[in-house]
């Protein structure tokens, strides 16, 4: 028996797990209809796929959403995970799921996939027979991902940076890529049997003035750490930034520089997807301005040629959207893609050749770390302030790179802290903002530029 097999045999023999059956699995995998895989939708290329979020405590209302979703059109369901299950509290998922089911009330902000168990979870995601993707923000997904997939989900969201950095405060990083590399591995193995597990990174991170070099590194990595234990089917994804511009500039070089750094690994055969997230950050409560900032990501999307997108809702500001708005969110978006037809994309050459320039000079730097694996040389470029992410609660990142917007709206980098910013990009970063304020109008500008769409 492999060690994988039997790290997996521990992982699988939880308390809280029903009798996993390795070959059942594997032979339903194996024999899963095409369409349950998104990496056989990408492949057709027909169009840009939709995906909503959604996720409700109870298999009746997990089911309900799902209709409503397949009324409005969607290409993708979501399947969101519980807070409890996301922090491997399975005996607490399992009392709230209880009390949902037993009150008729959401005691859970989200489906607890390992609780349902993937015998009952299979039933409704083969019922509805199109692709699901795992949305949940685990630092430890390693249950998880057995589950789903399992349970027909065959696309996992995440990574061992992007559910990490965002979310947590004292994770330790090198467990989550340790634990992450079985997510990898597993996800490889199953991708042999029939058509490939597709991985996707969460590209928003903090959602807060995350400059565009940081976003494409952390996409880049963990697009290479999952391509070198053998996934085949990869999505790297960012959010809307707030400037037209800046969002087509890294489009362009998110797409270029993943299938550069993929053949430098000898990798180039593997599908390499762009995913595009609607506005992750504060939403306006206005519901008719949530609407048109809505429509305009899928404008923008359509620009910068995304293989997907990730909806919201105009009730984004004021609570957890209804099955409702969800589903009216998904059939406006389809409608505006199939009035728009694609849009010209002309790209600022001067901004692209600067954002490709600070890209490489990052990913070299980690690449030039002493350590003998790629998971050591991120884990000590983000230790020592190489990878800074703006707004992340974690303990060990260190938060010295300051961001700003310009007048155009587009962010950028006035203190790079250890972010090897070349000396060229960086004048070019700073020479695009006011910087003869004081400091405390420079404070009030971040705090401004962080809620500029309410």
């Amino acid at each position: 028996m492999s060690l994988l097999q039997e790290e997996r045999e521990i992982i699988l023999s939880n308390e809280h797990v029903d009798a996993f059956d390795f070959a059942e699995v594997a032979e339903f995998v194996k024999n899963a209809s095409k369409d349950l895989f998104i990496s056989h939708h990408f492949r057709k290329k027909n169009k840009m796929l939709v995906q909503p979020r959604g996720g409700f405590p109870t298999y009746k209302q997990q089911f309900a959403l799902y209709e409503f979703f397949v009324d409005a059109n969607v290409d993708v369901l979501p399947l969101t995970i519980d807070s409890n299950t996301r922090l491997n509290d399975y005996g607490t998922a399992k009392k709230m799921l209880r009390l949902s089911e037993e009150n008729d009330m959401d005691m859970l902000n989200g489906y607890p996939l390992v609780t349902h168990g993937y015998r009952t979870t299979r039933k409704m995601i083969t019922h509805f027979n199109k692709p699901v993707s795992l949305r949940h923000g685990t630092p430890d997904a390693r249950l998880l991902i057995e589950t789903a997939i399992a349970s027909g989900i065959f696309e996992i969201e995440g990574g061992p940076i992007t559910y990490l950095l965002p979310y947590s405060k004292n994770f330790p990083l090198d467990k989550a890529f340790l634990y992450w590399k079985y997510v990898e591995r597993v996800c490889a193995n199953y991708s042999k049997l029939n058509e490939p597990i597709n991985r996707e990174s969460f590209g928003p991170l903090t959602a807060t003035l995350v400059p565009p070099s940081i976003t494409i590194v952390i996409q880049l990595l963990e697009m290479l750490l999952s391509l070198e234990e053998g996934v085949t089917s990869f999505s790297v994804s960012f959010s809307q930034q707030g400037s037209m511009m800046q969002d087509i500039v890294t489009g362009t070089v998110i797409k270029k520089l993943a299938k550069y750094y993929a053949e430098k690994i000898d990798c180039g055969d593997a599908t390499i997807n762009l995913v595009y997230h609607q506005w992750m950050g504060a939403f306006p409560t206005n519901k008719d301005f949530a609407e048109q900032l809505i429509n305009l990501s899928t404008v923008i999307a359509s620009m910068v040629g995304a293989d997907k997108i990730i909806t919201k809702t105009r009730e984004e500001a004021t609570g957890i959207p209804t099955k409702e708005a969800n589903a009216k969110t998904v059939a406006d978006t389809q409608y505006t893609l199939r009035i728009l037809h694609g849009l010209p994309n002309v790209v600022d050459e001067e901004e692209e050749e600067i954002l490709t320039l600070e890209v490489h000079a990052i990913m070299e730097a980690v690449f030039n770390d002493s350590a003998d694996t790629l998971w050591r040389k991120v884990f000590n470029s983000i230790k020592n302030g190489v990878i800074d992410v703006p707004f992340s609660p974690h303990i060990i990142n260190h938060n010295e790179m300051i961001t700003v917007r310009d007048a155009r709206k587009n962010i950028r980098i006035i203190e790079k802290g250890n972010v090897p910013i070349p000396e060229r990009c960086f004048r070019y970063e700073r020479s695009q903002c006011d910087l003869s304020k004081d400091t405390t109008s420079i404070v009030n500008d971040i705090i401004h530029d962080i809620g500029i769409m309410q």
